[in-house]
């Protein structure tokens, strides 16, 4: 696709991470934005830093979108403002750690909302317009986790899942609209999703496994770009979920767990 003109992209979970990251490379390009979190004062912060280094327009929307009635107070703010979203990124989401049965309800119930259920209201509500104009883009912020069942974070794997499966599946519905959708399946990546998801010391974040959060805002940026619906940065993490496709499952499911387990201290 070749943009003509001036460009609006949505990016929800925009104050931290690959979706700040993603900010900066639209914002680089010329693109404006609506930032979408709920820390309002680190997307004021954002959003004048890129305006000024980057001479784009950037509105700042404050929502915690793992309330699901977020979602239509955010497009309907976005048309009160005659803002017409070409982009949007669906990129909030936080995980959880521990045994399905020791962990929290209250905070896997907001996961499911914001993982699933919010992404496929937006996606809902920007999309008619989008189909509309017979112009458009989405990006959907997945992982490789949605390739596998993941013990020890069982609800956080299955929201990725769905992500995965809903992403694929639009776009193909969407073939000969000229709207395209991307799902971005990174591998465990150096954000404060670790922190956030108490897994400070699960071997699945060990250094000579995370990647670099700048590589998979690219990745996913230049993959969106040219229209691809599965984006998996680096190579790696390309072969195994190939593999995956010929594992018996429960290898995988041991596998996966180990790699949850915490590390023991030396």
């Amino acid at each position: 696709m070749i943009f003509k003109g001036k460009q609006t992209v949505l990016v929800t979970g925009a104050s931290g991470g690959i979706g700040l990251e993603l900010a900066k490379l639209f914002a680089a390009d010329g693109f404006d934005l609506v930032l979408v979190s709920r820390s309002e004062k680190a997307l004021n912060v954002l959003a004048g830093d890129l305006q000024k280094k980057h001479g784009i327009t950037a509105k700042v929307i404050a929502k915690d979108l793992s309330r699901v009635e977020s979602c239509r107070e955010l497009y309907d703010e976005c048309a009160r403002s005659g803002i017409r979203v070409d982009i949007l990124v669906n990129n909030a989401g936080f995980g959880g750690w521990g045994n399905y049965w020791e962990t929290d309800l209250e905070s896997e119930t907001r996961m499911m909302d914001l993982n699933m259920i919010s992404l496929a209201q937006l996606t809902k509500l920007f999309l008619k317009g989008m189909v509309e104009r017979r112009h458009g883009r989405i990006l959907n912020v997945a992982s490789t986790a949605a390739f596998q069942p993941g013990p020890l974070m069982a609800v956080y794997y299955a929201t990725k899942a769905f992500v995965l499966s809903f992403s694929e599946a639009i776009a193909e519905e969407l073939k000969d609209t000229g709207v395209k959708v991307t799902v971005l399946c990174p591998g465990p990546t150096e954000t404060n999703f670790r922190k956030a998801a108490g897994m400070k010391k699960s071997m699945l974040f060990s250094k000579h496994l995370n990647m670099d959060v700048t590589f998979v805002a690219k990745t996913g940026y230049t993959d969106l770009m040219k229209g691809k619906v599965l984006s998996i940065p680096g190579f790696k993490n390309r072969l195994v979920m190939q593999s995956l496709r010929l594992a018996p499952r429960a290898f995988i499911r041991s596998s996966v767990k180990k790699m949850q387990e915490a590390r023991k201290e030396l």
